[in-house]
């Protein structure tokens, strides 16, 4: 190899996938260098703590607590930022750019929440902004949305993109537990945050339906466009429920194309999915991907979503990349928002519905149950009747509805004398 003038890397952040960084770029440095042309030398390491303990040695002497300072310095090639959150990362990884460094990044709040900005900034001073360890850690998905499928018409993305929910929905139906023990067993692999607000209500798993939409579509969508649940209201009736059905219950990024309208939709919410789906046998804290084109058809990416070393895999994927862009002098491809497209509300997303109904013993209730899905254009595809007296229940399960026609048809229903309580609405993918 004919190594040139070694390429300055600036870090931001040692934490847990840092402190990965920092060991493969040490201890794989020639190999990267072969990979690249160059050799990559870490010139500065900024962290909030200077002296905190760290699993692997750094040398002190790269180590600051001004980060500011560290990518205004103007002689860094590339900066890596990982310390998450919008600032000061934002604020950092504009200043990096304006100073001529390429950015890798594995920050999906900061690009679901202002993306836009970042990729303007990128284009304006010609550098490189990866974002790979954004979303579902070492699994390439990316990279495959944004170069290996430029050539063709993606229409549906659909997948499990959140570790920690998957963790403990895999739990409550592998082993009977309920969420809260679930939960605490997450927490303490962890699997899970000492607050799991952020994976559990959904809103980790939006920003990458945004990112994902947005690469997938080529239009801009922001983490407000995207509907999210989370999987606190999920319980064992739920999970026996979808058994019954030859299902699971999952926690769903879902991006969708409607041709029709030329309008894209992003969601995310915990459904049913059959048995025979490839997601369906996704366990434990794994994330997959399932891709649907028009020309390549049907595609998934499978690994582990989440954990320092298969995140820090895709921020040197990234790395290496953006280094060889930066000895050729031109950045990689960026941003593709041509399209332009609106974004669907959740009102027009169409989709299947398992819905449970506690109900009166009596004749003449499922005429009427009947009655209120037909008046909203519900179709129902199935129908049993369980229990007898203070136990009975009517579970219905939907031809495809709009959300808007299912939430109508819902509160018809509550407002039913024979109707006790709707116990649970769950939407049913996969199919």
């Amino acid at each position: 190899m004919n190594e040139g003038k070694p390429l300055k890397v600036g870090l931001l952040g040692c934490g847990v996938v840092g402190t990965e960084v920092v060991r493969i770029l040490t201890e794989q440095a020639d190999h990267l260098a072969a990979r690249v042309g160059a050799r990559l030398e870490i010139a500065g390491i900024a962290v909030r703590r200077a002296g905190r303990e760290r699993d692997i040695a750094v040398d002190p002497a790269l180590v600051t607590t001004d980060a500011q300072a560290l990518v205004s310095r103007g002689d860094l090639d590339l900066v890596i930022e990982v310390i998450g959150g919008l600032e000061p990362a934002r604020g950092l990884i504009l200043t990096a750019l304006e100073h001529g460094a390429s950015v890798v990044t594995a920050n999906k709040a900061l690009l679901a929440e202002d993306g836009p900005t970042l990729f303007a900034a990128a284009e304006k001073y010609q550098r490189d902004l990866y974002f790979e360890a954004a979303v579902a850690g070492a699994i390439p998905i990316l990279r495959p949305l944004r170069e290996s499928l430029a050539g063709d018409d993606v229409v549906r993305v659909m997948g499990i993109v959140n570790g920690t929910t998957n963790y403990i929905l895999d739990k409550m139906d592998s082993t009977g537990a309920g969420f809260d023990e679930a939960l605490e067993e997450a927490q303490a692999l962890g699997y899970a945050e000492a607050d799991p607000t952020a994976d559990i209500e959904g809103f980790d798993a939006a920003a990458k339906a945004a990112l994902l939409a947005s690469l997938a579509f080529h239009t801009r969508v922001s983490i407000a466009d995207v509907h999210r649940e989370g999987i606190t209201e999920v319980t064992a009736t739920d999970i026996a429920s979808a058994r019954e059905m030859g299902c699971v219950v999952k926690s769903l990024a879902i991006c969708e194309l409607d041709e029709a309208t030329d309008s894209v939709s992003a969601r995310v919410y915990p459904a049913m999915i059959p048995l025979t789906h490839p997601l369906a046998n996704v366990r434990d804290a794994y994330n997959a991907v399932f891709v649907e084109s028009k020309a390549a058809g049907r595609l998934m990416f499978y690994g582990r979503g989440a954990g320092g070393a298969p995140t820090a895999s895709a921020v040197l994927g990234d790395l290496v990349s953006a280094a060889r862009n930066r000895l050729k002098g031109v950045p990689g491809v960026g941003e593709s928002s041509y399209t332009q497209r609106a974004v669907r509300p959740m009102g027009d997303a169409m989709t299947r519905y398992h819905v449970s109904l506690d109900v009166a013993d009596k004749a003449g209730v499922l005429a009427a149950v009947a009655h209120a899905f037909s008046e909203h254009d519900v179709s129902i595809q199935t129908v049993r009747q369980e229990g007898r007296g203070s136990d009975a229940q009517l579970v219905v399960v939907t031809h495809t509805a709009t959300d808007a026609a299912l939430s109508a048809t819902v509160e018809s229903l509550r407002d039913m004398d024979i109707v006790r309580e709707v116990s649970s609405v769950m939407r049913v993918e996969g199919e």
